[in-house]
């Protein structure tokens, strides 16, 4: 007797996002990208629609990265101390088609930057290159609520991802995105009851759901990756079922959390194997936009999703 599978039927729908507006839409980008908008699990293709591959965006910082070992250092040599010369080796070398922009010197211990000199940077470098961006504040909450608004500022109209809103800090920075018509990073401490509760918070405001991607904060192979993995599960479950306020495409920064590992320093090799090994469980737990570091990772995964996505 032949195998019958059992086909699961969702109500829900995963929010579509546009990161990037090009001319005609009152933008500079060469592209768009878009994420979310499936109907389905992840990767049960025979379940339903999943329009839009999980996309990688490559992680580049306003100054010199404190944080990267030599080997990532020697990979991308003397552009990392020039981040216009950083980002167009990403673009132009490595074909990234995002480009995730960590505000670090505005940080009051690693630069202090104004909001002024942060609006002149994003503006630079959105005049340098033309692909969508993804802009991350230094983590500071103060100082990110006087640079974030000015940096949203700088880039409207080009339909940024702007992040991280947070449950204690999220007021300033959704109007600054609600005014200059971009996206936001709903970031939640790995819960999906906080998750939900900030989407309201944040739609309360005027926001619509649909510009909204979570941040579930995840953490790297054998450092809470599983159960990070679960509660983006129970969030798609729930968003599947009819729940639109978890309905939202996740982000995950894959980079900072596999690097920062004991594994990925003790050789460049295994830190490579570790971004990647991250990233593609990720995938499978309904990852849509991964925020990578290293060059040949990337590459990995992006061969990764084009085997899964094949046919």
């Amino acid at each position: 007797m032949e195998t019958q599978l059992v086909l699961e039927k969702w109500q829900g729908v995963i929010s579509t996002v546009i990161i990037g507006a090009k001319k005609e839409e009152g933008g500079s980008r060469s592209d768009t990208v878009k994420i979310g908008g499936q109907i389905t699990m992840p990767l049960l293709f025979k379940e339903g629609a999943t329009p839009n591959k999980p996309r990688i965006a490559f992680e580049i910082s306003d100054i010199a990265p404190f944080d990267f070992d030599e080997e990532l250092i020697a990979t991308y040599g003397k552009a990392v101390n020039d981040p216009f010369a950083w980002a167009d080796i990403c673009v132009n070398e490595y074909k990234a088609g995002l480009l995730c922009l960590k505000m670090q010197g505005t940080h009051p211990d690693f630069g202090n930057k104004s909001p002024e000199s942060a609006a002149k940077f994003i503006s630079a470098l959105l005049s340098k290159v033309k692909v969508p961006l993804i802009i991350i504040g230094s983590g500071d909450d103060a100082k990110d609520n006087l640079i974030m608004p000015a940096c949203s500022e700088a880039a409207r109209g080009e339909r940024c991802l702007i992040g991280c809103a947070v449950q204690d800090n999220y007021k300033t920075l959704v109007a600054s995105v609600l005014a200059d018509g971009h996206s936001i990073i709903a970031e939640s401490p790995i819960d999906i009851n906080i998750a939900k509760q900030l989407n309201i918070l944040i739609s309360d405001m005027g926001l619509s759901l649909e510009r909204i991607v979570i941040n579930p904060t995840i953490g790297a192979l054998g450092y809470g990756l599983e159960y990070a993995y679960s509660i983006m599960e129970r969030a798609r479950l729930a968003a599947l079922s009819g729940d639109k306020t978890l309905a939202s495409p996740f982000i995950c920064f894959v980079a900072q959390e596999a690097w920062k590992t004991k594994e990925a320093k003790a050789s460049s090799q295994q830190g490579i194997i570790w971004e990647t090994l991250t990233a593609t469980s990720l995938i499978q737990s309904g990852a849509d936009l991964l925020v990578m570091r290293h060059p040949k990772a990337g590459q990995n995964v992006s061969n990764y999703i084009e085997a899964l996505f094949k046919g």
